[in-house]
């Protein structure tokens, strides 16, 4: 049997600092892609006044961002699958930080937008490739904790961007270009990708044995320098072979498309209920008569829940089913949502905007673990990048909605939109997600080897 017993090896390592070490890397890249991802929400007042910008040319801006993270989407799982998990983790990091340096040289609206759309092309890839990566080498039963810690650290990225433009833009006409140059500071995962060894399952998936060999004897010394001993791997099922057939007709197959169409219906929902939130709170808030200066710093102090709501993800995650704890995090995001958007009290705005922030984190790192377990290794990069991708792609439409709401029926229909789109995913998830439970991981895994193993005997 030609194997290297991946995912059993990895499964039975307990954590020390090896693994440690990596979530801090992926946790770092995370934390600049939430910082890029919210410069342009954080300046737009500021750039709207100083171009004479309207409601429409902020959804023009918002709405190619997303078009570039659809592309992004779908590029960040081709290269994981061509290139590898750790190689397309460091290209898309780099490449989305380059073009956010570029962006603080903006000279119009046009510019602006193309520049975005390109930055925003390589945060979604990075994001994509990092999920995958997280889900390969920790094992199953810790993943979706530790990828939530490094959600912790990373969502930190959001607060901090809006508070330091909470500083920055109001001093003068040219200062929000400084917003963009934080962004860029993600360059520094090329100072720690050592540490990070290539995916043992990408590797074994590509028949690549002797590598994946060796990336696994390497993890295994590493982890029992600090844990001494370790534990007999279970036995493989099968042969690993990889199949003939090309990756979007296997995605097709009905056991793969019904989880595809929901994790689809997952990020559409929560990308247009979320990023419809984040993107336009600065913005209407001003237009309802706030100051700019007030509006940026309401909704600074709103954002420091998301590293909380991720702290409780960490907490939840590996102890129920994640299906239903998304289930019940969306429907709160809903409730507090609509309640932001029927106030303008200040603590109000700020009490109920922590909440939708503290729960859609939440929700995020739920979403992020309980992606790529729908799938396995063959279709994981595939599965989860055009998920992921269609949803990004959904919010090219959603600002344009968004401000056709606002221009037709006023402020307060935007977050009865948004309530509604989060409660829509909710219900669709509650009908027709799967359970993810590692059991159920298992099962795929072993479908996979089986029937790739039938098609070797038939060769």
């Amino acid at each position: 049997m030609e194997t290297t017993n991946s995912a059993n090896r990895i499964n039975r390592l307990p954590i020390t600092r090896f693994h440690k070490i990596i979530i801090v890397v992926v946790a770092v890249a995370y934390f600049f892609e939430f910082a890029d991802i919210n410069t342009f929400s954080t300046t737009a007042p500021k750039i709207s006044q100083v171009w004479g910008l309207d409601v429409n040319h902020i959804a023009y801006i918002t709405s190619i961002s997303f078009v570039g993270m659809f592309f992004g989407s779908l590029i960040g799982g081709w290269l994981a699958d061509r290139a590898g998990r750790k190689t397309a983790f460091l290209y898309t990091t780099v490449w989305f930080s380059v073009f956010s340096a570029a962006t603080v040289f903006a000279w119009n609206i046009y510019a602006m937008g193309i520049l975005r759309f390109l930055t925003c092309a390589g945060l979604s890839a990075m994001t994509v490739v990092a999920v995958i990566y997280v889900n390969e080498i920790f094992p199953a039963k810790v993943r979706g904790k530790y990828l939530a810690y490094a959600m912790v650290i990373g969502i930190c990225g959001t607060p901090v961007t809006n508070l330091i433009a909470s500083a920055i833009v109001p001093i003068n006409d040219w200062s929000w270009r400084l917003v963009f140059l934080w962004g860029t500071l993600g360059v520094v995962i090329l100072f720690m990708i050592r540490h990070l060894p290539e995916s043992p399952l990408w590797l074994e998936s590509k028949r690549r044995f002797s590598q994946g060999e060796g990336v696994l004897q390497d993890m295994e010394t590493k982890v029992a320098a600090f844990a001494g001993e370790l534990p007999t791997p279970l036995a493989p099922v099968a042969e690993v072979r990889e199949q003939k057939t090309s990756g979007l007709r296997t995605i097709l197959q009905r056991r793969y498309l019904v989880p595809l169409l929901v994790l689809t219906v997952l990020w559409v929902t929560q990308t247009v209920g979320f990023f419809g939130y984040s993107s336009w709170a600065p913005t209407l808030l001003s237009k309802q008569g706030i100051s700019i200066e007030d509006s940026i710093l309401y909704v600074a102090l709103a954002t420091i829940g998301a590293p909380l709501g991720s702290l409780l993800a960490a907490f939840v995650t590996d102890k129920f089913e994640r299906k239903w704890l998304l289930v019940i995090f969306g429907t709160t995001i809903g409730i507090s949502g609509l309640l932001y958007g029927l106030t303008f009290n200040p603590i109000m705005v700020v009490v109920f905007g922590f909440l939708v922030n503290m729960f859609e984190r939440g929700y995020t790192s739920l979403a992020y673990a309980y992606s790529p377990e729908l799938f396995d290794t063959r279709t994981r990069s595939l599965g989860t990048g055009i998920a992921y991708g269609i949803g990004r792609l959904s919010n090219a439409i959603g600002p344009l909605v968004i401000a056709s709401l606002y221009t037709s029926t006023g402020y307060a229909s935007v977050f009865v939109f948004i309530a509604s789109i989060w409660v829509v995913g909710a219900i669709v998830l509650a009908l027709f997600g799967r359970n993810t439970k590692i059991p159920v991981v298992q099962r795929a895994d072993s479908a996979l080897t089986k029937t790739a193993s039938a098609i070797g005997d038939e060769k």
